[in-house]
């Protein structure tokens, strides 16, 4: 019999030879497109605090960390011990609920405002599904509102619209992710500039009566670290309270990262739903669909809306998710990881000015962006002027010099409890040596 696989490449311990093993079995050699780095074959065997290890042996400090949810750093001990003597006790059962299940909806609901009910589903993208279903059984409507330059998951309804081309933005239209998309589903989303009150409210007195939701991760941290101006956030409400919409928070990368009480917390605006994830359990996949009662109750017996899912509420993940939450909840993590990334940041800005070279770096809470352009930032069109070329440059340059920063432009900086101010020290030498050549 022919065999499935080559094996002859099966004991060449480099990046490039197990990349292209990965190739003959996996499409695209990953099992996420966003894990594909151009030019970069990585393959990892280990990670622990802030470092992450290729199988050549180099050791990176980890500023990615997965795209967010690693804010505790990697292995963390007393989150592998929660899971540990969880798996010692239970697997998956598939029936009713374990004490478990209910002591970290009880923890969510205590810190989240939004949260007077909590589902548990696996992904960021499950979550925001079911978020827009609930939408439209409790208002009979279709359409949904999302933002240019924001990302709430892989499917049909909001995969759209977050790193566009110039000549595929305004105007409402609608830049798919992908191919195969249906029609029927996308026609229904709407996409509206971030930040800008006159438009949305503008859409709302024209189709607000079409409209379920309006769903807005509240920081638009997959093109960076767009902040959202002041009051933004409380017109939002208060227009979907006006034309009776429901106003969602992805807070997939915002809760628990920047505060357990998620950024409506620190806004003082209260959504309808909102999701959760990443940083919820320090890596573990776990994600939480909350929302005020009188919606989430449509998820009950009888109520009409099908919320089900295996591997939802997971005992390994949730025993992770209340480990993580234990040690954030004195507060010393975020002030650690918030206090590392102005250290970071402004360490990175002084740089850039002292040699001339166009530098936007901002900031909010644990994460840190260094744009090639001058400010403001407000919205998707002004990170049109970023200057792409230099920014991946840039991150490459890091990269080769063990410091992890994903060289793709826009993408953001993550600080974890486990990075000390002798990483910084070491981020921003590099950073010198990099931002001298570019200037040369």
């Amino acid at each position: 019999m022919k065999a499935l696989i080559d094996t002859t490449a099966m004991d060449v311990m480099t990046n490039a030879g197990l990349a292209q093993r990965a190739r003959r079995v996996i499409p695209g050699g990953v099992n996420s497109v966003n894990r594909v780095i151009a030019d970069m074959p990585l393959v990892i065997c280990a990670a622990h605090g802030a470092y992450f290890t290729d199988v050549e042996g180099k050791r990176y400090l980890d500023y990615h960390a997965a795209f967010g949810p690693i804010i505790l750093g990697h292995n963390h001990p007393r989150v592998r011990a929660a899971v540990c003597k969880a798996s010692e006790q239970i697997d998956l059962i598939g029936v009713g609920v374990t004490e478990m299940e209910i002591a970290l909806a009880e923890k969510i609901a205590q810190y989240v405002p939004s949260a007077e009910r909590v589902l548990l589903a696996n992904s960021g993208s499950e979550a925001t599904y079911q978020a827009l279903r609930l939408a439209r059984a409790a208002t009979g409507r279709k359409g949904i509102v999302k933002f240019q330059g924001t990302y709430h998951g892989w499917h049909d309804a909001v995969a759209m619209n977050v790193i566009s081309a110039a000549d595929k933005v305004g105007k409402g239209q609608r830049d798919l992710l992908s191919v195969g998309m249906l029609p029927g589903v996308v026609e229904h989303t709407h996409i509206l500039p971030f930040n800008d009150v006159e438009a949305i409210a503008d859409f709302l007195e024209r189709r607000g009566e079409d409209i379920a939701a309006v769903l807005v991760e509240v920081i638009p941290h997959n093109i960076g670290c767009v902040l959202p101006r002041p009051g933004f956030l409380q017109a939002l409400r208060d227009l979907c309270d006006k034309f009776g919409c429901l106003l969602i928070f992805d807070e997939v990368i915002t809760g628990f990262r920047h505060d357990l009480g998620g950024y409506q917390k620190i806004s003082g605006v209260t959504p309808d739903l909102s999701t959760f994830a990443k940083a919820m359990a320090n890596g573990y996949p776990i994600a939480a669909l909350v929302g005020k009662a009188e919606y989430m109750q449509r998820y009950e017996p009888g109520g009409g809306v099908f919320f089900a899912g295996t591997y939802n509420g997971h005992p390994h993940s949730v025993a992770a998710a209340l480990a993580t939450i234990a040690e954030l909840e004195d507060g010393s993590v975020h002030a650690h990881c918030f206090a590392l990334a102005v250290r970071a940041a402004n360490g990175i800005q002084q740089i850039a000015d002292e040699l001339g070279i166009p530098m936007t770096v901002a900031r909010f809470g644990s994460v840190f962006v260094p744009y090639f352009m001058e400010g403001p930032i407000v919205s998707y069109t002004d990170l049109l002027r970023n200057d792409d070329a230099r920014d991946r440059w840039f991150r490459s340059q890091m990269c080769a010099r063990g410091i992890f920063m994903l060289p793709v432009p826009l993408k953001r900086n993550h600080i974890s409890a486990a990075h000390t101010p002798a990483d910084i020290d070491r981020t921003l030498e590099a950073a010198r040596e990099v931002l001298r050549e570019l200037a040369a």
